[in-house]
């Protein structure tokens, strides 16, 4: 993703490829007594599920329901926000803009920082639902989407490791031998009927499943 070369309202340069990510407690603490609904993504997420680490990280992603976008701007006040408008590119997310359909990634930083620190990904609803942005025939319950491991709110493994099946890394391979061994039945079944649905002539992840 390209960044834009100043920040808003100030000649001042922003970081480019640079990443300090807020450690899990960091963002945790952040978050504490937050009006909305987040949790937390990615590689800490699977972490958090197994109960150790795995791997070092370059960043942190949480995710919050789109409909709750503009009170996580104002719970993040006096941080530099931007929008990935188009996909590839980052802009400043406007104050008390509503970010629609299309834009799923927000970069932030704290001003002072040299580098981002936190990574913002936008769920679709419909309602009291969950929707996935790549197959509207996936989705559940919002309560469902968010599961605790070691007292952190965390997408659902299942969720996690089908996101991670796309087109998948070095470091989603890991992340999935790591958690398969850990996997319950029904989080099996359920990554296994979605997996075929997304990948019907196929998926490498389908046979260890």
């Amino acid at each position: 993703m390209r960044a834009p070369g100043t920040s808003p309202n100030a000649n001042v340069p922003i970081p480019y490829q640079q990443w300090t990510p807020l450690s899990v407690t960091e963002v945790v603490t952040r978050f504490a007594n937050a009006p909305l609904r987040w949790c937390l993504a990615g590689g800490c997420a699977v972490e958090q599920f197994l109960g150790f680490p795995i791997r070092e990280h370059s960043d942190i992603d949480i995710v919050i329901f789109r409909d709750e976008q503009r009170q996580a701007q104002r719970w993040l006040k006096g941080w530099r926000l931007y929008a990935a408008d188009p996909p590839g590119t980052l802009r400043p997310w406007l104050e008390g803009e509503a970010l629609p359909f299309g834009i799923h990634d927000i970069w932030g930083h704290q001003q002072g920082s040299t580098a981002w620190q936190l990574q913002i990904m936008l769920a679709e609803v419909e309602r009291n639902e969950w929707v996935s942005r790549r197959d509207p025939r996936i989705r559940g319950r919002r309560d469902d989407l968010i599961a605790i491991y070691n007292g952190v709110p965390c997408v659902r493994i299942d969720v996690q490791l089908l996101y991670k099946a796309k087109q998948p890394r070095p470091k989603d391979e890991l992340d999935f031998q790591a958690s398969l061994p850990r996997l319950s039945v029904d989080e099996k079944q359920w990554l296994k009927d979605k997996l075929c649905l997304l990948h019907p002539s196929g998926h490498p992840w389908l046979d260890t499943l």
